[in-house]
């Protein structure tokens, strides 16, 4: 009789043992998922981890874009990825492949090509793209407006009016200034890039090109010109037709609104739109 009690005690130990075990057990769980839903939570976009966006963009704007899409992987998990060129190598890659979700593009009228055959479902207004006269630091040939592009000894490197917005910029400030058959244009490049890097190697005296790509660099010095304002453009972010990661894209276009990422366009010398 005695062996019996203490066994029927024993049983009960361990049941109360085992339930306990089992409550701290799911407690635990409950710990847990309550963990993985705050981390969740905690940003105000959807967790977009193992989906992807592919976003076009002109490459002059290569290093705050590149920032841009780095937080957006950050704050969202996506895996998004980012092609960057001249207008219409974008535009050619875009209509030929038939792949792409967004193209930021340098102003908005570069979107009229893809607009017209389709490409587009909408475009929104980002931030202001500044187009400046550069010249070498110290300004050794003088220039203070448009007009001065055209004096005796001043070589111009410009964009391609082709292919990228800063080279139908230029051509603009040339015609309205009346020295389009004058000016002693040196070379013409497909990119904004290629235009400072050759204004640093003494291959030009003088450049239109978009102000974030002259800030701060070296051997280079921005006129400070008010003619220059009049052709100020708007960088758009387009949503193509052939776009395939549609979540992803949805939420792209709503973190490009995000301050985040409006001083993120700053730091590089871009201006908002007011």
């Amino acid at each position: 009789m005695h062996k019996k009690r203490i066994t029927t005690a024993l049983l009960l130990i361990f049941t109360i043992l085992f339930v306990l075990a089992g409550c701290g057990s799911e407690d635990n769980d409950k710990g847990r998922s309550a963990d993985a839903s705050a981390g969740t939570e905690g940003s105000e976009y959807a967790d977009l981890s193992g989906k992807s966006l592919f976003v076009y963009c002109g490459a002059g704007m290569k290093d705050p874009m590149t920032e841009i899409v780095d937080a957006f992987k950050k704050e969202t998990g996506c895996d998004a990825d980012i092609t960057f060129g001249n207008a219409a190598q974008i535009i050619s890659q875009i209509t030929t492949s038939q792949e792409g979700d967004v193209f930021i593009a340098g102003a908005e009228t570069e979107l009229a090509k893809l607009k017209e055959q389709n490409y587009v479902t909408e475009s929104k207004q980002l931030v202001k793209h500044v187009p400046v006269i550069a010249v070498q630091k110290g300004n050794p040939k003088g220039i203070s407006s448009p007009a001065d592009l055209g004096k005796d000894g001043v070589r111009l490197i410009l964009g391609d009016s082709e292919a990228t917005p800063i080279g139908k910029v230029a051509d603009n400030v040339l015609r309205d200034a009346g020295i389009m058959d004058s000016a002693d244009i040196a070379a013409r490049t497909s990119t904004a890039p290629e235009m400072v890097t050759a204004l640093s190697a003494d291959s030009a005296d003088a450049a239109v090109v978009w102000k974030e790509n002259a800030s701060g660099k070296d051997g280079i010095q921005i006129v400070d010109c008010k003619d220059m304002e009049k052709y100020i453009k708007i960088i758009p972010a387009a949503s193509l037709s052939c776009a395939k990661n549609n979540d992803s894209l949805k939420e792209y276009l709503v973190f490009l609104d995000s301050e985040e990422v409006q001083k993120i366009w700053e730091s590089y010398g871009y201006e908002m739109i007011k």
